[in-house]
């Protein structure tokens, strides 16, 4: 498996092969570029690795009444193509990107397969709603690999964080990859573990449910392959929006769990800090 990673990396007049790209993920590696415009890949596999316990999301007292109070509207794959171009962008404290065009159209067609997902934060402005902060991954049967973030907002990143972590829980995921740690991550609540630590919690969570479309790139609902889906047969991505959709009606809320007339970020501090 290494050497065939290695080999792909090297070759890298083609685009990514998405067969191989869910495979390395499915076996702890992930791909990074040096720069934006490198056109070589490297494939990683670090000996510590970064995840968010899904029960172990920090929330401050701040974020929380942020997230209560619906200060962003927020959406999942509405725009992906927009938030996984804003965290190729070079940022202040962040001038280069590993994100080179061959990963962004690599994660672009797994969108399309349904394997790859977005969280977006809107603000209302006199122009109309702008996108100010976001993340994006790849769901793969109870898995999900954070990719990257981006605000333009203050706790957008947070926020988005915070509805990722919702929507796996509520959705039947077991793992949150964060890759590397930074203090960002760290203030929420990351942990950082071994490698053979998170090749246990990786086996584990993959084997736990058969996906749709096999170690194929594609399937559909049925588990045939060929058509979008969430990737998983165990986890369930669009399981919160059902609830989303209805939040204001108060015998859906009732039937979700909370016991208050309910809003978004109110059913997803609910989803937060239920226990199982």
């Amino acid at each position: 498996m290494i050497a065939t990673l290695q080999e792909g990396a090297k070759k890298h007049s083609m685009s990514i092969n998405l067969e191989l790209l869910i495979k390395a993920y499915a076996n702890g590696y992930f791909p990074m570029a040096d720069a934006r415009d490198d056109v070589d890949v490297l494939w990683v596999e670090p000996k510590v690795r970064a995840i968010m316990p899904l029960d172990g999301l920090k929330l401050s007292k701040s974020l929380a009444k942020t997230i209560r109070q619906d200060r962003f509207r927020v959406t999942t794959d509405t725009a992906f193509e927009q938030v996984i171009s804003l965290c190729a962008e070079s940022a202040k404290g962040r001038e280069e990107t590993w994100i080179n065009r061959d990963i962004e159209e690599a994660f672009l067609k797994l969108h399309d397969y349904g394997r790859a997902h977005s969280i977006e934060c809107w603000l209302d402005t006199s122009d109309g709603p702008e996108l100010v902060g976001g993340l994006y991954g790849l769901a793969l049967r109870q898995c999900f690999f954070g990719e990257s973030m981006f605000s333009r907002a203050t706790d957008a990143s947070k926020v988005a964080l915070a509805w990722l972590v919702a929507r796996l829980r509520v959705g039947g995921y077991q793992l949150l990859d964060c890759q590397f740690m930074t203090d960002h991550l760290s203030s929420l609540g990351a942990v950082e573990i071994s490698q053979s630590e998170y090749f246990d919690l990786l086996q584990a969570a993959l084997q736990s449910a058969p996906d749709q479309a096999g170690s194929g790139v594609a399937a559909s609902s049925d588990g045939s392959s060929g058509g979008p889906t969430s990737g998983c047969a165990g986890a369930d991505w669009g399981v919160l929006d059902g609830a989303l959709a209805e939040a204001l009606d108060v015998e859906s809320a009732e039937a979700f769990g909370a016991t208050t007339s309910s809003s978004p970020g109110k059913l997803i501090l609910h989803s937060l800090t239920q226990t199982s």
